[in-house]
Order: structure tokens, then C-alpha cells, then sequence
């Protein structure tokens, strides 16, 4: 006889979903605590917005809440994992498009030309270096104790 555990969540008395882990199961109830929580606030918002919208909103922002604490400056975002660097060896050549036959592939307009300009950024200033002189052996040794 084969037995299994589940994890059910119960949210108001109706079973919402089965997991067969039990932290799996927290997570999930603990989503759904902070979308109650989320759709609570936005009923005190002065915005005119159903309860379905409402509903929908707050289980998005709960279930992203690590992007929503980076947007609101709560956490530091993840730095973002390297890619894979090719070796010079294996790259692919690089061709350019003659000028002339970007103008014929494709149509520059006043958008085009804003979007593709490019924002110089301050360079970050230089922090002071603090020079000292090492010492040897010897100026260890003649210094007096």
C-alpha cells in the first residue's frame, strides 16, 4: 500500500490548490497573504478599479515581489549571471552594411535618429590613493623599539 502526503491550501474554506511538498505549499500561502494584503490597500486607493483588476494586481505584485522590491529601492537587484565569453578564435566576423544600403533597407526618421543617440555619462570620479613607502628589512631593523 503506497502512501502519499499532500499539501493542500486552503484559502475561506475552498481548497485552492494541492502541492506534494510542503514548502512549496507556505510559499504559496504566504503569496496569497501578501496578495490579501496588497488588495486591502488598494481599496483605500482613491482609483476607481474593480475588484477583479484589483484582484488580478495583487497577486501579480505578490508573486513578483522581488522585482517590485528592487523597483522600489527596498533590495539591491541580482547582478545578472555572465555570459559565456567565446574564445577570439571561434568568433563570428563581423560585417558591416555600407551606409547607403542602410538607407535603402530601411527608413531613418526623427525617432530613429533620437533613439539611436547616445547619452555620455560622467566618468566616475577617481578615488585618492594613499602612497606610503614600503619599508625593507633593514628600516625594520633599525627601527627603534
Amino acid at each position: 500500500m503506497a502512501v502519499e502526503s499532500r499539501f493542500v491550501v486552503i484559502r475561506h474554506g475552498v481548497e485552492v490548490q494541492t502541492f506534494m511538498d510542503k514548502k512549496a505549499a507556505d510559499e504559496y500561502d504566504k503569496m496569497l497573504d501578501m496578495a490579501d494584503n496588497l488588495t486591502a490597500m488598494l481599496d483605500s486607493t482613491p482609483f476607481d478599479l474593480s475588484d477583479e483588476v484589483k484582484e488580478d494586481l495583487s497577486i501579480y505584485l505578490a508573486q513578483n515581489r522581488e522585482d517590485v522590491l528592487v523597483a522600489l529601492q527596498a533590495k539591491k537587484a541580482k547582478p545578472a549571471p555572465k555570459a559565456a565569453v567565446k574564445p577570439k578564435a571561434q568568433a563570428e566576423p563581423k560585417v558591416e552594411t555600407p551606409i547607403a544600403e542602410v538607407a535603402v533597407e530601411e527608413t531613418i526618421t526623427t525617432e530613429t535618429v533620437e533613439a539611436a543617440e547616445v547619452v555620455k555619462e560622467k566618468p566616475a570620479p577617481k578615488k585618492a590613493v594613499r602612497k606610503t613607502k614600503s619599508k625593507t628589512a633593514s628600516d625594520i631593523a633599525n627601527t627603534p623599539a
